[in-house]
Formats: structure tokens, C-alpha cells, sequence
């Protein structure tokens, strides 16, 4: 099972997701036609009579360009407005035309049967036109705010080509949008904190990406709920890149899949998701506030652990929480005791996805439930094998050594120096120390 695209699809069926958008994401539902950063800024220098000199100063093609492109974009705007003319404006004119275009079926086909939230940098309105205008609403500096609900809620919090003057386009503009507060601020932080977010369409190194999710890490660590943010890549990225953007803003990384791949995989998940997601959450309601107990007939299914941490977070139950921690260390602890059934192969398998997606999900050595965590790891090390042997899962071996990567650097140095003290066996070994 992906469990994050379980996730995922869980916080669609629970209207609890955010799509987070740059401009990759607008080239990819226009076919290529959306221009990236610095080429809308080249192309509003043409508007000038020394657009050449001016663009080769700005952005010159064998060297690191002088000025960031927001700096960039305030020396292109004050020569603009020596020659009577606007940034903003411009950019609207170049802006406004772009229409959803090429394969984005998938993509569409989502925006158009769910309900959830999109926060976007780019200035277009594609978004809105994916969701279908008896859908959407869109919201926007120097717009008015709707106080009516609807389906799916678009908020440009770098403007909109609605209201072209109050577009955030130069240094200063950005400088008064992170320094301010504001009704998009404040939304920004309050969206990122109650929803799982998926980032498409941006570079991990924005600048600006990482200026508004750096708060996130320090919350997700004060409060223990593990992290909501997941970013996507049509590239595959590095396994170092990957734990730097864990570790530092508590991003997880799903790469090598193009956007439309991306949102056929979840309308794939989600047709599965919506079904069991409302029982789902009455569910982890009266285990952890009425002190009930999962059945066994629960645990011993695939998908049942992954159903209780994502309905965690959908009701914002933390990991400080000393009944929370009884709950998954009771969970962890009967599924390890089910692989001790006679014929219990695929409670191995389960029992090692769980704590590899667990791994993936927090910094376990920093909670109560280390101790609980660990000795299933042992648990289900010591019963793997690479080879098919009687009373050993080839399956768990094959999963361990898939998904150690995706464990957090911090979960992988905790459970190497374990399974190293305990001495589990060769094969183990060989899958802790396979990478730093």
C-alpha cells in the first residue's frame, strides 16, 4: 500500500486537504503555455525600448544573475514607471489569456468531485476554471471575502489578475507580504496548520516556499502530530535532498511522478478512501476519548493502522497525549503478538509497512512510544529473511529494504544503533547500515 498517498486521499475524503501551487503546476494544466518566473519578468522587459540590454543585465545567460527575481522584478518595475507604465498591469496582459489546455483529465476529473483548498502564488486563474465557476470561489488581496461556503476555495495570496494593483511582484511588494498581517497571512498559517498540504509546481529550493512553511516544522515538533506536508516532484530527488527538507520543514518527498500521474494515483485511492473514512473517525473518537479498544478482526487488517494515524490528524489528537500513546502502542503491540500465529504471513508484511510509515511520519526517539516502537522493529527484523525460508517473511525483507529510505534520518540512526545493541542478525544489519 503508498501510505501517503493513503493520506492524502483520506484528507481529501475528510475535506481536510490543501493544494499548495507554484508555477509548475500552471505549466502543466496549460500545456506549457504559463510562463515561468523569470520568463514573465523577460517578457514584461520587452514592453521597454532597451528590453535586450536591460534582460542581459538582469539575466545574463553564462553567468549567476546579479539580483533575485524579485529584486529583479523592482528594477524592471522602475523602469517601467519612467516610461508611464506598470509592472503589474503588464503582467496581467501576459497573464490573463492562459486557459487550461492538454492531458489534465485526471487533474480535473479531481477538482471537479471534491471538496478542498488551494493556496497558489500564481496570479492565474486556472484553478478556478479546473473547479468549474458553481464551485469555486477566489479569493484575493483587494477583493471582497465571500462569507458563503463552496466547494473548493482558491486563495491567491500573491494576487490575482482580479485585482492587478495589489499583486506582489517586487522586492518591497514581498518584503510588506512576509513582514505584514494580513487577512492571507494569517489564513496561510491557520490552512497549513489544519490541513494536510500537497506542494506542486515548485522548486525545493524557493526561496519563498521555505519562508512561508518554515513556522510549520516548529509546530509539528512542539505538538507531535507528525507531518502534513508532502511535496511532489517530476524529477526524482536525491535521498539526502529528501532528509534535509524532513529534518528542517518537515516536508516528505513524493518524486519521479508528473502532476497528472499524481492525481490519477489519488482518484485511484480516494474512490476506496471516502467509503471508510467517516466510520473511520467515529472510530478513533470513542477509542481515545471513551477508552474503547480496536477489535482484533480491525487489527489484523492492511489498511487499519493507516486508517488510526490519519484519523489522528484529522481530529487533531497529538502524540503528547499520554492515551494516544496507549492506543498506537497497543496497536503495534497485538500486531506484533498476531505474527506469532501459526500461518500469520501477512500480519509480517503489515507489521513492517506500519513501522516503516510510522517511521516516515516523526522523529519516534523524541516520544513516549520509542520503547513500544522498537521492540516491534526487532520483532520484525528478526523474523525477515532475503532468501524464502520456513517461518521467515521474504515480503517484510523486501519491504524493509524498499522503505528504508523513506524512514527520517533521525528514525534510522535510532533503529540502527538498536538493531546494532540487540544483535538481530546479518540481514538486518546489512539494511540499517545501508546508507547513512
Amino acid at each position: 500500500m503508498n501510505s501517503s498517498m493513503f493520506e492524502i486521499a483520506y484528507a481529501a475524503a475528510t475535506q481536510r486537504l490543501c493544494l499548495f501551487t507554484g508555477t509548475g503546476f500552471s505549466k502543466a494544466i496549460s500545456d506549457g503555455k504559463a510562463p515561468g518566473w523569470q520568463d514573465l519578468l523577460e517578457d514584461v522587459c520587452d514592453c521597454l525600448p532597451e528590453s535586450t540590454d536591460l534582460k542581459l543585465s538582469l539575466f545574463p545567460a553564462k553567468s549567476v544573475p546579479p539580483l533575485s527575481l524579485e529584486e529583479a522584478a523592482q528594477v524592471i518595475a522602475l523602469r517601467l514607471t519612467r516610461s508611464g507604465l506598470n509592472i503589474n498591469e503588464k503582467i496581467t496582459d501576459i497573464i490573463e489569456p492562459l486557459c487550461v489546455m492538454g492531458d489534465v483529465g485526471e487533474v480535473k476529473k479531481f477538482y471537479e468531485s471534491h471538496s478542498f483548498r488551494v493556496i497558489t502564488t500564481n496570479y492565474d486563474k486556472l484553478s478556478e476554471e479546473l473547479a468549474g465557476k458553481d464551485r469555486v470561489q477566489s479569493i484575493a488581496p483587494g477583493m471582497p471575502i465571500p462569507r458563503s461556503s463552496a466547494a473548493v476555495k482558491v486563495y491567491h495570496v500573491h494576487g490575482s489578475i482580479d485585482s492587478p494593483e495589489n499583486l506582489v511582484v517586487t522586492s518591497d511588494d514581498y518584503f510588506r507580504f512576509m513582514n505584514g498581517d494580513s487577512y492571507f497571512s494569517r489564513k496561510l498559517s491557520t490552512i497549513l496548520h489544519e490541513n494536510t498540504v500537497v506542494i506542486l509546481g515548485y522548486s525545493l529550493a524557493d526561496t519563498n516556499l521555505k519562508r512561508i512553511i518554515n513556522d510549520y516544522k516548529a509546530f509539528t515538533n512542539n505538538h507531535v502530530i507528525g507531518s502534513n506536508l508532502f511535496f511532489v516532484s517530476r524529477k526524482r530527488v536525491d535521498q539526502l535532498i529528501k532528509d534535509f527538507y524532513f529534518h528542517s520543514f518537515g516536508i516528505r518527498v513524493i518524486d519521479d511522478v508528473t502532476i497528472d500521474e499524481f492525481f490519477a494515483n489519488l482518484n485511484r485511492q480516494i474512490c476506496r478512501t471516502v467509503k471508510i473514512a467517516e466510520q473511520s473517525l467515529k472510530s478513533i473518537e470513542n477509542v481515545i476519548n471513551n477508552g474503547n479498544r480496536f477489535k482484533d478482526s480491525f487489527i489484523k487488517l492492511e489498511d487499519s493502522f493507516f486508517r488510526v494515524i490519519a484519523s489522528l490528524s484529522a481530529k487533531g489528537f497529538s502524540l503528547k497525549n499520554p492515551r494516544v500513546v496507549e492506543v498506537i502502542g497497543d496497536f503495534l503491540e497485538r500486531k506484533r503478538e498476531l505474527t506469532l500465529e501459526p500461518s500469520a504471513w501477512e500480519q509480517y508484511d503489515h507489521l513492517a509497512n506500519w513501522l516503516i510509515h510510522l517511521g516516515s511520519l516523526f522523529e519516534v526517539g523524541n516520544t513516549s512510544i520509542k520503547n513500544v516502537y522498537l521492540k516491534a522493529v526487532k520483532r520484525s527484523m528478526a523474523t525477515m529473511s532475503k532468501e524464502k525460508r520456513l517461518g521467515y517473511s521474504w515480503q517484510a525483507h523486501k519491504l524493509w529494504q524498499s522503505g528504508w529510505a523513506s524512514i527520517s534520518a533521525a528514525n534510522r540512526a535510532l533503529i540502527r544503533e538498536y538493531i546494532t545493541a540487540q544483535a538481530v542478525g546479518a540481514e538486518a544489519q546489512t539494511i540499517v547500515d545501508s546508507m547513512n
